[in-house]
């Protein structure tokens, strides 16, 4: 049903009967530290993604030209981008329209954090920090036992229902997304940036686009990787390796004709072998950087704007869809990254 809904939203737009309406705004950390403070956006026309965009977008264009755009898949293929918030911010600080699956959600996104980062806590991570100043410590021996005491009283609990022959509720679908959503929403953008009266209208570069996913998110942009609308693939603690997820496999890579950025969170990333194994097979006419650092799954989006990985992404973005070589340096310069980056490791091929 959803997909029928959104097809049908995009068929609509497709011949000229919906303009943007922004219905909801909201700031986050003062939108951020790039030169156009940024604001996220939820529009009643596409109900099923946020827009994370500058502020005074057209006023921004007048002075700086179009703004490139970002496609944006989440970890777990989830439909909702609150865990990102932090760094799809930070991104839009600096020149750019993400358009991100998952409808406008207002939820605290250090609540959401805080039960991921003690359960995914990296062993090679010093301390984890976030965004509010609080500090994060991985779940104790008791905590971990009595965790693993609940879920055994709660699947007993399941087993005497079923021997009881007593009905159960099916669980909620966790993947509710699908790669062509990435697509689509490109689709709808291109309309209103060519629709007179829409808040896009002449505002987007749809020549420079970039498609960003983080974990099952990277299988994502991996399924729609050949259009040759996406000029740069963004793979954040994501691989491919020998899975099949989302529709995606080693030979999706086959499909790739733009240069690709792998940044992973080192060996206690769950993605770090799949990751490796993409590097290793991506053709000998694909550039192709890997960097990876020491935080794990969960990169650094719970830290303040971001953290590194949001500079990470902003430079690779600069450099790729602006031509900004000057931020090159952290991809193609060992001494450059081991002075800004201590902690980093990097690889690359093919430049």
């Amino acid at each position: 049903m959803k997909q029928i809904l959104l097809a049908t939203l995009f068929a609509a737009t497709s011949v000229g009967l919906m303009k943007a309406q922004t219905t909801q705004r909201q700031i986050v950390e003062d939108g951020g530290t790039g030169p156009f403070k940024s604001e996220v956006v939820g529009d009643a026309l596409c109900p099923g993604f946020t827009m994370y965009r500058p502020q005074n977008m057209k006023d921004v264009v007048t002075t700086n030209g179009a703004l490139p755009v970002i496609v944006y898949a989440n970890g777990a293929c989830y439909n909702n981008n609150v865990e990102m918030r932090l760094l799809l911010s930070e991104v839009a600080s600096y020149g750019y329209v993400v358009a991100a699956i998952g409808p406008y959600d207002e939820e605290d996104v250090m609540a959401q954090w805080r039960g991921v980062l003690r359960a995914n806590y990296p062993e090679t991570k010093g301390e984890v920090i976030m965004a509010n100043g609080e500090k994060i410590l991985p779940y104790t021996a008791e905590e971990i036992k009595a965790q693993q005491e609940r879920q055994a009283k709660l699947l007993e609990e399941m087993r005497k229902k079923e021997q009881n022959g007593e009905e159960q509720a099916p669980p909620p679908p966790f993947i509710q997304t699908y790669p062509d959503m990435l697509l689509e929403v490109l689709g709808w953008l291109t309309y209103q940036n060519g629709a007179a009266g829409s808040e896009y209208y002449q505002c987007l570069d749809i020549n420079h686009v970039a498609a960003m996913g983080q974990s099952c998110g990277g299988a994502q942009v991996l399924g729609i990787a050949d259009d040759s609308r996406i000029k740069t693939c963004i793979m954040l603690n994501s691989g491919i390796g020998d899975m099949n997820m989302m529709g995606s496999t080693k030979e999706s890579l086959k499909g790739l004709h733009q240069p690709m950025f792998y940044m992973i969170g080192g060996p206690g990333d769950i993605a770090y072998e799949n990751a490796q194994l993409d590097y290793a097979r991506i053709a000998d006419n694909i550039p192709v950087v890997m960097l990876n650092s020491k935080d794990g799954h969960s990169g650094t989006y719970y830290e303040k704007h971001g953290g590194n990985y949001a500079k990470a992404v902003v430079k690779w973005l600069d450099w790729q869809l602006k031509g900004k070589k000057e931020q090159a340096a952290i991809f193609l310069d060992d001494e450059y990254l081991k002075k800004e980056f201590p902690d980093w490791q990097g690889v690359r091929k093919n430049f």
